[in-house]
């Protein structure tokens, strides 16, 4: 067992066993290592973001919190390397994707050395290019829809005008390479779309705020989309002819 494939065991070990520990030593023998090498292993594990804790006492050791934790997910290659791919393109003004890197790194311990090269292998040919987000408003904006909360933005449209407004949150739209936050914008009393790199900054309230249908708000905004997407295309084909 190299020591992939048992950095990935002690987890699951662990995980098996909660909310009982595990000793260093018992671990030890029951990996046929060392303690030193144990314990240099649950150290990376903590390091790299993975739930392990210790608990001191004659009755203590080392455990894993399954309420922080998700369950094993078992990968093919193929479904590895197509998280793998959304990991590596996700830039830094994408919402959520803060803690991409130690996905990427959890998603390698989990997999088999050669799976984890061809992945490692993968991610090294993607490069992407960051869009730009004013400092402080992707991690605001991100709580503001998983907590459903309103929020209050400062926001510069297309002819540079700013505004201020106050956002109940639907949810967020990918199109044409730019974020939008969709919500009911209660200025206009209507439901609008901001592109995140317009917002110049951003303050969650404590206010929750009812749910919203996203194709009740993002409408209009999702029509002007499709146009603007057939324009595209069209200039493209005739460049082609």
């Amino acid at each position: 067992m190299n020591r992939t494939e048992r950095l990935y065991a002690l987890v699951e070990e662990l995980r098996a066993a909660a909310p009982r520990p595990r000793t260093v030593g018992w671990l030890a023998s029951r990996y046929g290592v060392s303690r030193r090498t144990v314990q240099r292993d649950l150290q990376a594990l903590m390091e790299t973001g993975v739930p392990v804790r210790m608990e001191a006492g004659r009755t203590g050791g080392w455990f894993i919190d399954r309420e922080t934790a998700l369950p094993p997910i078992n990968l093919t290659a193929a479904e590895a390397l197509a998280v793998a791919a959304a990991l590596a393109g996700a830039e830094q003004s994408t919402p959520f994707s803060a803690a991409g890197p130690a996905a990427m790194r959890k998603l390698a311990a989990a997999l088999g050395e050669s799976a984890a090269e061809e992945v490692r292998a993968l991610t090294d040919r993607i490069h992407v290019l960051p869009a730009r987000t004013a400092p402080g408003v992707l991690p605001v904006i991100e709580q503001a829809v998983a907590r459903q909360r309103v929020v209050w933005i400062r926001y510069a449209d297309s002819a540079e005008r700013e505004s201020e407004r106050e956002v109940e949150p639907g949810g967020l739209l990918t199109a044409s390479g730019s974020w939008y936050l969709i919500g009911w914008c209660r200025s206009r009393r209507a439901g609008r779309g901001f592109r995140l790199d317009r917002v110049l900054a951003a303050e969650l309230r404590d206010e929750p705020c009812p749910a919203r249908e996203m194709p009740a708000l993002d409408h209009d905004l999702a029509q002007r989309v499709r146009r603007a997407d057939t324009l595209r295309s069209l200039s493209r084909e005739r460049g082609t002819k």
